[in-house]
């Protein structure tokens, strides 16, 4: 029977386990969705806006906390070791004593004194209080919108750095498929050339060529090391944990992504900058709101209650002869005149105000300016990506048809070599082109705020 239970909990485990999925940690598969969300959740600049998120409700509660009941005790004991004297006509005690007698230095008090007391204060009104608590809520929303800030540049950061990771691998795929079709060509110009059909000279250039391509390959090859350090420190991730790409930079849907960015419709709402000014709209109001509110009294009251005693012997404080006492405080504040300091502060308050609308006004121009910009640079992406696959086409044609025509003794080395050479700056100016357009794509889904979205 217990191992029917192990066994059934060991089910249950599994299950949970698959339902999961793999950990990225151990399979280092990311899409680019994939590597966007681990980022969200491993990237330090977005741990550090979650801490002043959570510092920011810390905050919330001290202003919260000021309006409830405040309790204090405090117990003391005073050992009166010279106790003071206070001075009394010399008649005080004796009425014989003649009116220019030295005046009588009495003791006054006694040397063991004891005090034990509770005090609990409220704050009854307080119109910055109340204030203080429509701002806490707004505080709150300015935290949660400052990480989703740090959302978006991490989520924007990561996704150019996947694709720049994406096209260095493509350029280090053409580039070895180009230093295999060159080789294969070298080796059947090296047949050649023993059989005396062809010069030494075509195998050295071809030699050439293969050499700078091999030169290529490694500072290709570095660059995809560099790209992929680059997307690990986007990501959160530790240098050393592996990492694969599993999108196809060449499966994009150039098609659709014309379609999408076709729209230009913008609404600045969309973009978390200017929902995180209006926030500050909202907090510039209540300080105004809370400097004003000094014009008004404000009401508290306070309740004691305690016993004390006093006597020759410090032994004699433990006894049972303490005596209670008890005070209740009301206290009414109203203020009358501050030399005007309250006006002076409004005036500020009010020009922080009307600041907080020249950004809102200035972040709109902003705004319509990246949107107009990033509009220009996709339609010019897609244009140049037009072209630049239109040269591939045509580059891959002309290495076909020079390799023929100098197997066939009618076209020269140096013809099939300009072509490979023009076939591989058209490859790489192909890839340059789509890096761009998904930068250009990236841009413009920054611009209309539709980048990232809170899940």
């Amino acid at each position: 029977m217990k191992n029917e239970q192990i066994i059934r909990r060991s089910l249950m485990l599994l299950a949970i386990l698959l339902s999961i999925g793999p950990l990225h940690a151990q399979d280092g598969n990311f899409s680019l969705e994939q590597a966007v969300d681990y980022a969200i959740k491993h990237n330090l600049n977005i741990k550090n806006a979650q801490l002043d998120a959570t510092s920011a409700e810390a905050r919330i509660g001290e202003i919260r906390a000021a309006g409830l009941p405040q309790l204090s005790a405090a117990v003391s004991v005073t050992n009166n070791i010279i106790i003071p004297r206070f001075f009394l006509p010399a008649n005080a005690f004796d009425p014989t004593a003649p009116a220019d007698a030295p005046p009588a230095a009495v003791e006054f008090g006694i040397p063991w004194q004891g005090s034990a007391s509770a005090n609990l204060n409220q704050l009854i009104f307080s119109g910055s209080y109340f204030i203080g608590l429509k701002a806490a809520a707004t505080y709150r929303e300015l935290a949660q919108k400052s990480t989703t800030s740090s959302k978006v540049q991490v989520a924007e950061a990561v996704t150019k750095a996947y694709y720049s990771a994406q096209v260095a691998e493509e350029r280090a795929k053409l580039l070895d498929l180009n230093i295999s079709r060159v080789d294969s060509l070298m080796r059947e110009t090296k047949a050649m050339n023993v059989s005396g059909f062809v010069e030494l000279l075509d195998v050295n250039r071809l030699e050439v060529q293969i050499n700078n391509l091999q030169t290529e390959r490694q500072k290709v090859q570095n660059l995809i090391e560099l790209s992929y350090a680059l997307l690990k420190y986007q990501m959160g991730m530790p240098a050393n944990e592996p990492i694969k790409l599993t999108d196809d930079i060449n499966a994009v849907n150039v098609d659709a992504l014309r379609s999408e960015s076709a729209n230009a419709d913008i609404s600045y709402e969309n973009r978390i900058e200017y929902s995180l000014l209006n926030t500050q709209e909202k907090l510039a109001g209540l300080d105004l709101r809370n400097v004003r509110s000094g014009y008004l009294p404000s009401l508290s009251a306070s309740v004691g209650y305690g016993y004390n005693a006093g006597y020759d012997k410090f032994s004699q404080l433990f006894t049972d002869n303490w005596y209670n006492n008890m005070v209740l405080t009301v206290n009414l504040n109203i203020p009358i005149f501050d030399g005007f300091s309250k006006k002076y502060q409004i005036n500020q308050k009010k020009i922080a105000i009307d600041k907080v609308k020249n950004n809102q006004t200035l972040l709109k121009q902003s705004i319509d300016l990246e949107n107009n910009q990033a509009s220009i640079s996709i339609k010019n992406a897609f244009a140049t990506l037009e072209t630049q696959k239109r040269n591939l086409t045509l580059a891959e044609e002309i290495v076909r048809v020079s390799k023929i025509k100098y197997k066939e003794g009618v076209g020269s080395n140096i013809e099939v070599i300009n072509a490979e050479s023009s076939l591989k700056e058209a490859q790489t100016n192909y890839f340059t082109a789509l890096y761009d357009l998904m930068i250009a794509k990236v841009d413009l889904s920054r611009a209309k705020g539709e980048l990232y979205t809170e899940k």
